[in-house]
């Protein structure tokens, strides 16, 4: 069955494309949900302005995020934490606690699963993080941790 993607679809396509796809999978699954409709010339037609709309979405959507990834880069977060023995912190400093700094910084939301950390930050120092908005909007931010004094 031949259909034509309205939205993007992970491993199947992007908008506009026409793709040859099982009848199951696109009257089951693609078409109910929006996501293509039945090619045809007169579906041509109509799909036509709706995959224009979605490529200005999309393309609007990544002009604001290649802008916030711009905003981002080279910001210097600080955190104080309380440490142990050989500079280990008690706890860690988790992708949630860099993305709700950040946010504060920059003055706009940026989620945790944008934050790229391999593993919580469990030392002392400074460290370089990977904030990933989107495929082409990438940023990186420093992250200074100092351990916590006893008077504060």
């Amino acid at each position: 069955m031949k259909v034509i993607l309205v939205k993007d679809v992970a491993g199947t396509g992007e908008v506009g494309d026409v793709k040859e796809v099982a009848r199951g999978y696109g009257r089951n699954y693609l078409i109910p949900r929006g996501l293509a409709v039945e090619a045809s010339a007169g579906a041509m037609k109509q799909a036509e302005t709706r995959i224009r709309q979605e490529k200005e979405r999309k393309e609007q959507e990544s002009k604001q995020l290649e802008l916030l990834a711009s905003r981002i880069q080279g910001q210097e977060l600080h955190f104080k934490a309380r440490v142990g023995a050989e500079d280990k912190l008690f706890g860690s400093i988790t992708a949630a606690h860099i993305a709700d700094e950040l946010s504060k910084a920059i003055d706009a939301p940026v989620e945790k699963r944008h934050v790229v950390l391999e593993r919580p930050l469990r030392e002392v120092g400074i460290h370089e993080v990977p904030v990933r908005l989107s495929g082409r909007a990438e940023a990186t931010v420093t992250i200074l941790i100092e351990p916590e004094t006893d008077g504060s």
